[in-house]
C-alpha cells in the first residue's frame, strides 16, 4: 500500500499565505528547501491543486535551465521534474508547453478521492504542498497518513488559514523538531486513524471509511495517457466526505 504525504508552511496565526495568495509575509527560511528536498526524493508522485501546479513546475524548470543555479535547487528541480503529477482541477487543460506534458494526469475534483485511492492501492508514494483545499477532501476520506505543518517564526496577522473544514481529531504526533539553522519548527504527524466531526452522524473513522470505499475501476472518470479531463461532478470541496 502506498501512501499520500501533505506538507504546508504556516506563519505562528496558522496562515499558509497572505491576503490576495500573498507568500511573502511568511516566515520562509532556507531549510524550507531542504526539507521539500527531503520528501521529494522519497515520493513518486505529486498531486496539485491548478494554480500551483503551473506555478512550481514553471520555477523549477526554469531553475534546471539556469546553469548558475545553486546545487541544492537544482537538485530540487532535477526531483520535481521526475516525479509525476496529478492535477486536481475540473477547468484546466495542458499543453504541449506544459513541463512535464507527457506525465501529468487531470483529474476532476468528483474523482480525486477514487484516484489517490487508486494510486495508493498499486504502492505510490504521493506528496502535497500548500493549499487545504486540494486535500482537504483526503483528509476527511482518511487517505493522507503523514501530515507535516512547518510552523515558522513570524505572524501573518491576516491571509487564509491552515484549516476551514470540520474538527478532525485522532492525529498522533510522531515528532516536532527545530529544522537544521532556522527557526521553523517542524511537526510531523500521523494521520491515519482520522476522527472527522461535522458529517450527517456526528463522527466518521477511518477504518470504516476502509471498509466501505473499495474502489471500482468503474466510477474512475478519467483515461490513461495525457489526460484531458471532461467530466464534471457536483462534489464540492467545501462538503464532508460521502459515506
Amino acid at each position: 500500500m502506498g501512501s499520500l504525504v501533505v506538507s504546508v508552511l504556516t506563519s505562528l496565526d496558522g496562515r499558509y499565505r497572505g491576503p490576495g495568495g500573498d507568500l511573502s509575509v511568511l516566515p520562509f527560511e532556507d531549510a524550507f528547501n531542504d526539507h521539500n528536498l527531503k520528501l521529494l526524493r522519497e515520493a513518486d508522485t505529486m498531486v496539485y491543486g491548478a494554480p500551483w501546479f503551473r506555478q512550481n513546475l514553471g520555477t523549477w524548470a526554469a531553475t534546471a535551465a539556469d546553469p548558475t543555479a545553486a546545487d541544492r535547487d537544482r537538485a530540487i528541480a532535477d526531483q520535481v521534474l521526475r516525479v509525476e503529477n496529478v492535477v486536481v482541477s475540473d477547468g484546466v487543460e495542458l499543453s504541449d508547453a506544459d513541463p512535464r506534458f507527457d506525465a501529468t494526469w487531470v483529474v476532476s475534483r468528483a474523482g480525486a478521492v477514487d484516484e489517490v485511492r487508486r494510486r495508493k492501492a498499486r504502492g505510490e508514494r504521493r506528496l502535497m504542498y500548500r493549499t487545504s483545499t486540494t486535500w482537504r477532501p483526503f483528509l476527511e476520506a482518511g487517505l493522507v497518513d503523514e501530515l507535516f505543518v512547518l510552523v515558522g517564526a513570524g505572524l501573518a496577522g491576516a491571509g487564509t488559514a491552515l484549516w476551514d473544514g470540520p474538527a478532525v481529531q485522532g492525529l498522533t504526533l510522531l515528532d516536532a523538531t527545530v529544522l537544521p539553522g532556522s527557526q521553523i519548527v517542524a511537526l510531523h504527524y500521523d494521520c491515519t486513524a482520522p476522527t472527522v466531526r461535522g458529517v450527517s452522524d456526528g463522527v466518521l473513522r477511518r477504518d470504516r471509511l476502509d471498509a466501505e470505499a473499495a474502489y471500482s475501476p468503474a466510477r474512475t472518470p478519467w483515461t490513461c495517457g495525457a489526460l484531458r479531463c471532461s467530466t464534471r461532478g457536483m462534489w464540492d470541496a467545501g462538503k464532508p466526505a460521502r459515506r
